[in-house]
């Protein structure tokens, strides 16, 4: 299968720069799996279309305030520091910008020197590995001094931090938010709940190789990147009992739907795991989790609208965009959304 299987064209204007004032007024596509059938509801109405017994998988990850502007301390020059992920406490791999000719023992200052770093080695494609010195609790320190890393399509100065989490993040650790989880409110959660539909929780901290385009010709040839990700025992059995009842396991985002799969790769009962992933779904592959998606609008010939297509089809895929794409919704991370059922 191509990579220009997934192409579909879309117009500039339909990219949403800015959040909705009210998260959950965004559209909601309804795409039904078999039929290709396509509805047009609002993301507020999603407590009508699920039932008692249905189980919500959410990603808790928490985006980090992973973009810092500073100096090189020696010369002064202008460098841009992008967090990618943690390898001790205070040691993280980071993409520099300039920073070809960044040496370890290079060193850079942030703030009013409340933050500095020092390069120790050179690591995967060019990033570097950095150390960072400060007093007091780091992620005090980069709420103050770091900018949400938004996606390079979104161009609009991002005015409130909070509208690139979810309402329910609470592990530090994200490079880009599990968008498809931004539309939620507390009340939106709350209501739901009180339909008897059980919420679970996973954590996969979204990399910034979500937003790598596809390179090769054959999707097949495409190397995926990884992501650390933990399924806690309390979701395990409770995805498990939802199973056994015949109910609904109904993942929010593509980032909990890799948790989920991951788990679940060999068919069997899911238990408590942790580590990395780097599972790649398209066309082809097996579900054995997840019945049902919320998910946004994906780039085209992106691996997310090839998981997408997985669960769906791509006929259906690619004619619901172009319906979303006449109908003019909002695409991407900020955009308006779908339930794939």
């Amino acid at each position: 299968m191509k990579t220009s299987d997934f192409y579909y064209d879309l117009p500039q204007r339909l990219i949403a720069q800015t959040p909705l004032k009210d998260r959950s007024a965004s559209r909601l596509m309804l795409l039904n799996k078999s039929t290709g059938e396509v509805e047009h509801k609002h993301f507020y109405e999603l407590d009508t279309l699920l039932e008692a017994g249905d189980t919500l998988i959410l990603n808790d990850t928490k985006v980090l305030p992973a973009r810092l502007y500073g100096v090189k301390e020696d010369t002064g020059a202008a460098i841009e520091f992008l967090l990618l992920h943690k390898h001790t406490l205070d040691t993280w791999e980071v993409i520099l910008k300039p920073g070809r000719r960044a040496k370890p023992g290079a060193r850079f200052v942030f703030g009013n020197g409340e933050l500095k770093a020092e390069v120790i080695d050179i690591v995967n494609e060019g990033n570097r590995l950095v150390r960072f010195e400060y007093e007091g609790v780091f992620e005090a320190v980069l709420d103050r001094l770091g900018e949400m890393p938004i996606p390079p399509y979104i161009t609009e100065k991002l005015e409130d931090k909070n509208r690139y989490q979810t309402v329910y993040a609470k592990n530090p650790g994200s490079a880009a938010a599990p968008t498809a989880g931004l539309h939620f409110t507390p009340e939106l959660l709350e209501r739901i709940q009180n339909k008897g539909v059980n919420i679970g929780y996973v954590t996969l901290h979204v990399g910034l190789g979500t937003f790598r385009p596809v390179k090769a010709d054959d999707i097949a040839d495409h190397k995926m990147h990884s992501e650390f990700y933990i399924l806690p025992e309390e979701t395990a059995e409770l995805v498990n009992r939802t199973k056994a009842a015949g109910k609904r396991v109904i993942s929010v985002g593509t980032t909990a739907t890799r948790v989920l799969e991951t788990a679940g790769m060999e068919g069997k009962e899911l238990t408590a795991k942790t580590g990395w992933t780097n599972i790649f779904i398209y066309p082809g592959k097996r579900f054995n989790v997840i019945d049902a998606l919320i998910t946004n609008f994906h780039l085209p010939e992106s691996t997310l609208i090839m998981l997408v297509s997985a669960l769906a089809g791509r006929e259906n895929v690619l004619k619901a965009y172009e319906i979303a794409v006449r109908e003019e919704y909002r695409f991407f991370s900020f955009g308006d959304a779908m339930f794939i059922y």
